[in-house]
C-alpha cells in the first residue's frame, strides 16, 4: 500500500485524500425558510398563513413565542460584594478562633 503525500508548504506534508463533495440541494436557495404555514388561529380569533403576521400579532398582544424568548442572565450569589465580604469575615473569625485554641467537638 502506498500513501501519496502533498507538500502544502516547505517542510509540511499531508496525505492526499479524495475530497468528498459538499452536500447541497438541487434547489436554488436551500437555506431560505418559507414564510407560509398552514392556517393557524392566533389568540385574537383570526387565522394567519404568514409566520411574520402571526408573530407580529402575538408580540403586539404581549405574548412570548416559546423557544424565541431571550433568557435573563443569571447572577451568581457568590459574585455579590456583600456575600464575598461575609465569607471573608466568616473565614477570618474561624481562623482567629482556631489560633486561639478553640476546637469544635
Amino acid at each position: 500500500m502506498s500513501v501519496r503525500l502533498i507538500e502544502t508548504e516547505p517542510g509540511r506534508w499531508r496525505v492526499d485524500k479524495p475530497a468528498s463533495p459538499v452536500a447541497r440541494s438541487a434547489l436554488p436557495c436551500p437555506m431560505v425558510i418559507s414564510d407560509t404555514m398552514p392556517p393557524t388561529e392566533q389568540v385574537d380569533g383570526k387565522f394567519y398563513e404568514s409566520k411574520a403576521a402571526f408573530r407580529a400579532v402575538g408580540r403586539s398582544l404581549g405574548l412570548i413565542e416559546v423557544g424565541n424568548e431571550k433568557p435573563k442572565l443569571m447572577v451568581r450569589s457568590t459574585d455579590q460584594r456583600s456575600v464575598k465580604a461575609a465569607r471573608r469575615q466568616a473565614v477570618k473569625v474561624a481562623a482567629e478562633k482556631f489560633k486561639a485554641g478553640h476546637r469544635a467537638r
